[in-house]
């Protein structure tokens, strides 16, 4: 296996290009190290990128913040710029692994990495985001839900690396709530989701973000379910009664760690705890 750094993204593209589809970029290494390990990947060439510094950043941009692909999922995690722009980073990226791989593991190799049962990917697809990637035709945006297209794989070329990530801010008033199943704390969740509402002024809810891990081939957004909400009071009942439609929205796998079954039931409890979450916390921050 080959192996080279980079210095620049420039530098990056171009060994994309010169040593095609079987190179692999190495950022953080928490998804890609165990993967080598287990013969599950076997590329013929390393890019390393993490010293391309202008990779490293948060950036507040007043409507949206901006993450650099290489930037330290600990660092964004404890960052008040990134908490203060988006409130619920602090509280998803501790679902991550533990501190040790949030020290290491990056932004943009869990987006890359495209595991439908991870958290970033869950969090870009639930707030509209953006996916910013830079190949030989020069940069592109990417929707976050036209990026993810199948377990472990997206819409970046072989010759693209992924550079930034742009999250909109949400509306002022909007409370957030992420809640998960999971074996063990670290593990991957068997199923998550990442609720945002916001009430009006005449407290029915105006705004509904929803987006589900573990139930599909990517992480889901679930459109539905958020027209099912938007515009009603917020009572149990209406809570009670969007079951059907998370039922309907999500495709679960069937296999070694939870039948599809058993996940598309987690789906419909956790949409009801995290939507009652976001409510709660709506409640005490009036």
């Amino acid at each position: 296996m080959g192996y080279a750094r980079a210095g620049d993204v420039q530098e990056v593209v171009a060994m994309l290009v010169e040593h095609g589809a079987d190179a692999t970029v190495l950022a953080g290494g928490q998804s890609l190290m165990p993967m080598l390990s287990f013969r599950q990947a076997r590329p013929s060439f390393l890019i390393d990128i993490n010293r391309v510094e202008a990779l490293d950043f948060v950036r507040d941009e007043g409507e949206s913040l901006l993450l650099g692909a290489t930037t330290r999922q600990r660092d964004v995690e404890t960052n008040p710029v990134a908490a203060a722009a988006i409130p619920l980073l602090p509280e998803l990226l501790g679902h991550v692994g533990h501190v040790t791989n949030r020290n290491r593991g990056t932004v943009g190799g869990s987006l890359a990495h495209a595991d439908p049962a991870a958290e970033l990917p869950t969090l870009v697809t639930a707030l509209d985001g953006e996916l910013m990637v830079e190949g030989p035709r020069g940069p592109r945006t990417i929707a976050a839900e036209d990026f993810f297209l199948a377990p472990h794989r997206t819409s970046m070329g072989f010759d693209e690396v992924l550079t930034a990530v742009r999250l909109p801010r949400l509306p002022a008033g909007t409370a957030v709530a992420v809640e998960q199943i999971a074996r063990r704390h670290g593990d991957l969740a068997v199923v998550g989701v990442i609720a945002a509402i916001r009430l009006g002024p005449d407290g029915a809810i105006d705004l509904v973000r929803l987006a589900a891990s573990g139930v599909g081939p990517v992480p889901v957004r679930l459109h539905a379910v958020e027209t099912a909400l938007t515009g009603v009071a917020p009572t149990t009942e209406a809570i009670d009664a969007v079951a059907e439609a998370v039922s309907a929205a999500v495709q679960p796998p069937d296999d070694i760690h939870a039948p599809a079954s058993y996940r598309r039931d987690m789906a419909c409890l956790l949409v009801k705890r995290a939507v009652g979450e976001a409510l709660r916390r709506s409640e005490v921050s009036e």
